[in-house]
């Protein structure tokens, strides 16, 4: 009995590399294994790319969130006050608050006062929401008190007011002007409640990263803004945050114990919830495309084997007629196939993480290109095109292509494998 020789025994391999190898003769064959290898690396890195853009988007949009805003926001139910007004106010905002610290997690509680109003510097005017909180609170912020960009120091914060880069830009103030808060409910006299107008020293501006936040923010002293809002021995909410935000739905019964019968909590997936869905869905359709794009790319490489074994069926016929099995000549196929996809793939992976790693100068040149204006953070909410890699997703970028283009190869290969070599060497 004859000895069998193993599976991709290196025979195979010298056979596949020398019919990748195309002479100029068969340059057809050359040119489609060119254009899947091509294809292959293209369909990879878009969606590397992608899903890196994908993944940055979503992690920087999370944390202007976590880094600016209340994990969870405590308010109160409406109740009648002693003197038969409806009101949501928390008098007995600092004894909730030492309750609230109370709970496993919980890392801060601010108490807050909120309010609209119009801000007015140098002519101009804005649309602002103020925050009411104390310096020591303040400076627990992460996305203000260590902002990305800031002007001033937030040291000075209880002599004046802080503000959003958006809104030094809207009134074109700096530090050390001055900006004029109008409230229409303000001072209440025998003829109605007049505007109340205060003017307050900008002391520190901060960019958060996020343009909404930047465009209508403004801080306040909690006791200057008591006054400012007549909310004089009491706060609107307290803003609480935890250690893991990603589980703060498992905490919200001990909060609501902490806080009382009549306390309403407001989560941070409360306020973002429909935008992180509609998020998911549209990273689902992205990878069912940028699959179907690397599918088309693989079947790329049926076309060149097709053309290949068409053209190498007098080799396939000697090589059978010499002893060669049906399973060796597609494993030589199949090698020719899968090495253009692993190939491609490699060169693809290479591309995409590049294209993350220098995703900031790419987009310069590009916006340079453009003449600018191309990210619009007033549309998109954060100054710039993020861009993290996950092993998770460069993995299962891989995995994709290299089963398709594994898959794909096999049809051919069994095409060839069980070509007749009497029927190959007839007309030759």
């Amino acid at each position: 009995m004859a000895n069998r020789t193993a599976p991709f025994a290196p025979f195979e391999w010298m056979i596949a590399w020398r019919y990748l190898r195309a002479r100029r003769a068969e340059g057809g064959v050359s040119v489609m294994t060119w254009i899947s290898l091509i294809g292959i690396t293209l369909a990879v890195f878009a969606l590397i790319a992608t899903l890196a853009v994908r993944a940055g988007f979503r992690a920087e949009f999370v944390d202007t969130i976590l880094g600016a805003n209340a994990h969870v926001t405590v308010y109160s139910t409406v109740h009648v006050t002693e003197d038969g007004q409806t009101s949501r106010a928390i008098t007995d905002y600092r004894e909730m608050a030492e309750r609230l610290r109370a709970v496993p997690g919980v890392t801060r509680v601010a108490p807050l006062v909120r309010g609209q109003v119009m801000a007015a510097g140098r002519g101009r005017n804005a649309g602002v929401e103020v925050y009411g909180i104390s310096p020591a609170d303040l400076a627990t912020i992460p996305r203000v008190a260590d902002a990305q960009e800031s002007s001033g120091d937030i040291a000075d914060f209880p002599q004046g007011i802080a503000i959003g880069s958006g809104v030094a830009r809207e009134l074109g103030v700096g530090v050390g002007d001055r900006i004029r808060l109008i409230s229409p409910d303000g001072v209440k006299t025998p003829f109605g409640t007049s505007p109340r107008v205060n003017a307050y020293e900008v002391v520190y501006i901060f960019t958060a990263g996020r343009y909404d936040i930047d465009r209508t923010r403004a801080y306040l002293p909690f006791a200057e803004a008591q006054s400012f809002f007549n909310s004089e021995g009491a706060a609107d909410e307290l803003e609480v945050m935890v250690e893991n935000p990603e589980r703060v739905d498992d905490m919200a019964p001990a909060l609501i114990r902490a806080g009382g019968e009549r306390v309403l909590l407001w989560t941070w997936r409360d306020a973002s919830g429909s935008f992180l869905r509609a998020l998911d869905v549209e990273d689902n359709v992205m990878f069912i495309i940028l699959s179907i794009l690397v599918l088309i790319a693989a079947m790329n490489i049926v076309s060149g084997l097709i053309m290949l074994v068409k053209n190498k069926g007098r080799d396939i016929g000697i090589l059978r007629t010499m002893g060669l099995t049906e399973g060796a000549v597609l494993r030589v196929f199949f090698i020719c196939g899968a090495s253009v996809g692993l190939i491609g793939t490699g060169a693809g992976v290479v591309l995409g993480c590049l294209f993350a790693i220098y995703i900031d100068p790419i987009f310069s040149a590009v916006n340079y290109v453009a003449g600018g204006g191309v990210w619009d953070p007033s549309i998109r909410g954060i100054y710039d095109l993020p861009a993290k890699l996950q092993g998770r997703d460069v993995a299962s970028a891989v995995m994709l292509s290299l089963g398709l283009s594994f898959v794909v190869t096999i049809f051919p290969a069994r095409r060839a494998a069980r070509m007749n070599p009497v029927e190959a060497l007839r007309y030759e």
